[in-house]
C-alpha cells in the first residue's frame, strides 16, 4: 500500500533546518516531499528536497512582505504546511504572510512571536499574569536615558548585580552580564545607554546565579509536549571564555541533565504552560511552534532567562535525532491544535553536539574557504550504520549549517557563521563525547571547535554552581 504524500515547505538552510529536514524524511508513515526556500546552496539539505529556490532578500523577504515566499508556496500543488526555521522571519511575520495565501505553518504568528522578538514583552507578560520565574526587571525606551542611568547606578546598586538585554533579536549577542562583560554598575549603565541609543528599547534585569538549562516544548496553544533537557555553551572558546555566539555546542543526558532536578523541569513546564495561555490572552493568537525556554536553576527554583519562538540551534541538533515518534505528525498535530491526541516518545540517550566554526568566528570569520570532508569516516560512524548492524540507536549525526556548494566547482565552502554540527549519540555520555570528537576529525580547513564541551571539568563547574 502506498504511503500518503506530505508536501512541506521549509524556510532556511542552516543546521537547525537540516535537522528538521532529516527528522521529516525519517517518517515511516508518509512519503515526505520537502520544498526549500533557501538563501544558500547547502548541499546536504538540497539532497533531501524535491525542489528549492534560492532567495537573497533580507530575512528571506521581510522588506517585500514575503512576496516571493508567498509565490513559491502557491506554486506547490497541495502543499500541506510550512516550517519556518529562524527567528528573524518569524518575528517579521512570515507566518502571517503564508496565512494570507492559505498556508499554515509550524511557527507562531508575529504577535505571538513577540515572546522572542521583544524581551520586554515577555518580562511584562509574566508580571501582568503573575507567572512565577521572573527576576526583578525594568524596561526602558528612548527618552528615558536619565531614568536608566539613575536606575543602574543608584536604585539597584546595593540590591543586585544586573544584566543588560537589547529588547529585539540580536542572534544571541545582545546580552551583557555584570562580571562577564562589565565590572561595575556605572560601566553597565554606559553599555545600556549605548544599546538604547542604537535600538531604542532594552531591559535591565537582576542577574541570576546557577546552572542554565534549555527546555524546548512543542506547543499548539492549548497543549505542550516537552523535549529532553539540553545545556548550551555560548562562549566561543574553551573554558567558557571569549565572546558570545549563537551556540558552540550542546549536551543532553538520558533522563535529564545531572545539574538540575525533576522539580526544576516541572517548574519550567508549568511556567511554559502559563505563558502559552497568557500569550493567547494578551494577543488573541494561539502560540503554535516551539516555545524554547532558557531557564536557570537558582536557590529559589527555576527562573526564566528568556524564550525563543523556534527550535534552538544547536538544541535542535540534539533533540530531533532523539525523536522516536513521527516528526510529520508532531508538527501537523501542533498546527491543527491536536497535540493532546498524540503520544510522543524520544530515545533515552546522551548527546554531545559540537559546532565546527570558521577561524575568526564570531567577530571576523573567514569566508569562502574550502572545507574537506572524509565521508567514509562519517559513514562508518553514522547512526544508520550502527543501528543496521547492531539494532542499537547510537553513533554520529552530522548537520551542515553555514556552508554552501560552489555551483562551478562543487566544492564545499564556508559561509562565515557556524559551519558544521556533529552530534555523538550513546547510552553513556562519555561515549557520546568520544563519538563527536571522532567525527570532528572528518573535516579539514580553517576551522576550530570547543574541545571542552562534554568534559568532566565543565560538568563539575556546572555542578558547583548549584545554589
Amino acid at each position: 500500500m502506498e504511503k500518503p504524500v506530505k508536501k512541506i515547505l521549509l524556510l532556511a538552510n542552516g543546521g537547525r533546518e537540516h535537522s528538521i529536514a532529516k527528522s521529516l524524511k525519517k517518517s515511516d508513515k508518509y512519503t515526505v516531499e520537502i520544498y526549500g526556500f533557501f538563501n544558500a546552496r547547502n548541499p546536504k539539505i538540497i539532497e533531501l528536497t524535491t525542489d528549492f529556490v534560492i532567495n537573497s532578500e533580507r530575512n528571506f523577504g521581510e522588506d517585500t512582505k514575503f512576496k516571493a515566499l508567498q509565490d513559491f508556496a502557491q506554486g506547490i500543488k497541495n502543499l500541506d504546511f510550512a516550517i519556518i526555521g529562524p527567528d528573524d522571519p518569524i518575528g517579521a511575520g512570515a507566518v502571517n504572510a503564508l496565512l494570507e495565501v492559505g498556508v499554515k505553518s509550524f511557527a507562531p504568528k508575529k504577535s505571538a512571536a513577540q515572546l522572542e522578538s521583544s524581551k520586554g514583552f515577555t518580562r511584562s507578560l509574566l508580571k501582568k499574569y503573575k507567572i512565577e520565574g521572573n527576576p526583578e526587571f525594568k524596561n526602558f525606551i528612548t527618552g528615558e536615558e536619565a531614568e536608566l542611568k539613575k536606575y543602574c547606578t543608584e536604585e539597584i546598586k546595593e540590591k543586585f548585580k544586573f544584566v543588560v538585554k537589547d529588547d529585539g533579536l540580536c542572534g544571541g549577542k545582545g546580552v551583557f552580564v555584570q562580571d562577564d562583560h562589565f565590572a561595575t554598575h556605572e560601566e553597565g549603565a554606559e553599555i545600556a545607554l549605548d544599546i538604547l541609543a542604537k535600538s531604542g528599547k532594552l531591559v535591565i534585569e537582576e542577574k541570576l546565579e546557577g546552572p542554565e538549562f534549555s527546555l524546548l516544548c512543542i506547543a499548539d496553544g492549548k497543549t505542550i509536549i516537552p523535549m529532553p533537557t539540553i545545556a548550551d555553551h555560548k562562549r566561543a572558546f574553551d573554558g567558557d571564555k571569549g565572546p558570545n555566539t549563537g551556540g558552540m555546542g550542546t549536551i543532553s543526558f538520558p533522563n535529564k541533565l545531572p545539574f538540575i532536578t525533576d522539580e526544576n523541569i516541572a517548574e519550567a513546564i508549568i511556567i511554559t504552560e502559563k505563558v502559552m495561555k497568557a500569550v493567547k490572552e494578551e494577543t488573541g493568537d494561539d502560540f503554535c511552534g516551539v516555545m524554547y525556554g532558557g531557564f536557570m536553576r537558582t536557590k529559589n527554583g527555576a527562573k526564566l532567562i528568556e524564550y525563543n519562538a523556534r527550535f534552538g540551534d544547536p538544541e535542535a541538533l540534539n533533540g530531533l535525532p532523539l525523536l522516536k515518534s513521527d516528526a510529520v505528525d508532531l508538527f501537523e498535530y501542533a498546527i491543527n491544535q491536536k497535540l493532546n491526541e498524540l503520544t510522543v516518545e524520544y530515545h533515552n540517550k546522551a548527546t554531545v553536539c559540537k559546532y565546527l566554526v570558521p577561524e575568526g568566528y564570531p567577530t571576523n570569520s573567514v569566508k569562502h574557504e574550502i572545507v574537506g570532508v572524509d565521508q567514509a569516516l562519517l559513514d562508518e560512524l553514522s547512526v544508520e550504520k550502527h543501528f543496521a548492524e547492531t539494532g542499537e540507536y547510537a553513533g554520529v549525526e552530522v548537520f551542515y549549517a553555514s556552508v554552501y556548494e560552489d555551483e562551478n566547482t562543487g566544492e564545499l565552502q564556508l559561509g562565515g557563521s557556524r559551519a558544521i554540527g556533529v552530534v555523538g549519540i550513546h547510552d553513556d555520555f562519555k561515549e557520546a563525547k568520544k563519538l563527536a570528537d571522532k567525527a570532528i576529525k572528518a573535516f579539514s580547513g580553517p576551522l576550530f571547535y570547543r574541545k571542552d564541551i562534554g568534559s568532566e571539568e565543565l560538568l563539575e563547574a556546572r555542578m558547583a554552581m548549584i545554589a
